[in-house]
């Protein structure tokens, strides 16, 4: 029977020259996050023009769409990093995963509240069950029940196994949050398809700078997380490496 710790060990090996080349790369990428974002910021509230219905109101369909993307961005990232830990059983995949999750989840958050106060303007109330909306909820309880998975027990093998099931079932939600407002005809606007009154040149450089930005953002974030889980492997390993050796007994 192989070693369950082998796949551990043989990243644990990856670790350092990983982490020398991240330790270059973060602060560049963060610096140019931090431009791509501080640019948004002027372009949204000092240069795109306050749309004419929506008032100022209009401006969080800046920061709600790009939010979305970030969103399926990290929900693909732990759907493929646990379809691949559960063919490796490597803890690569398995941070990568963790790392999708969370950022996935705390973009839908982003999602879920900057909606309702567009929807409040728009349709004169916070929520109402369309499609696009119930279905962006479900795929925010999957994920959160995912991460409630991990964080049962110690976070064992039967735990990672029937989170990264759940990871991978959240694909066809996404699927569906996406093509949602096409297949059933809800309230929620297609503004980029140009079903829902289009966008004006004048917004557009706002809005693909924000896009970008976020884009940098998830990336960062991402990279990040997954970084601080695979130094709590390392960790986790030297505990059970210690606890074997009779190391912790006297602590």
């Amino acid at each position: 029977m192989p070693d369950p710790r082998g796949a551990g060990s043989a990243d644990a090996a990856q670790t350092a020259p990983l982490s020398d080349r991240a330790s270059r790369v973060v602060p560049i990428l963060a610096a140019a996050t931090a431009l791509l974002l501080i640019g948004a910021l002027y372009l949204i509230f000092a240069v795109a023009p306050v749309e004419a219905q929506m008032g100022i109101v209009q401006k969080i369909f800046y920061f709600h769409v790009p939010s979305a993307y970030s969103m399926y961005v990290g929900w693909c990232v732990c759907a493929v990093s646990s379809g691949m830990w559960l063919w490796k059983r490597s803890d690569k995949w398995d941070a990568w995963a963790v790392a999708g999750a969370e950022i996935g989840l705390i973009f839908c958050a982003i999602v879920l509240v900057t909606g309702p106060l567009w929807a409040r303007k728009a349709w004169g109330v916070y929520w109402t069950w369309d499609p696009r909306l119930t279905s962006t909820l479900l795929g925010g309880l999957m994920f959160f029940a995912y991460l409630v998975l991990r964080g049962l027990g110690s976070g064992g093998l039967a735990e990672r196994r029937f989170a990264s099931a759940l990871a991978l079932l959240g694909v066809p939600n996404a699927a569906l949050i996406h093509y949602s407002v096409q297949r059933w005809r809800g309230q929620h606007p297609q503004v980029i398809s140009g079903r829902g009154g289009g966008l004006s040149a004048d917004m557009k450089p706002a809005f693909y700078l924000a896009f970008l930005a976020f884009t940098a953002l998830v990336v960062l974030l991402l990279w990040v997380r997954a970084r601080a889980e695979r130094t709590q492997q390392a960790v986790r390993r030297l505990e059970l490496d210690a606890a074997e050796r009779g190391l912790l007994e006297d602590a």
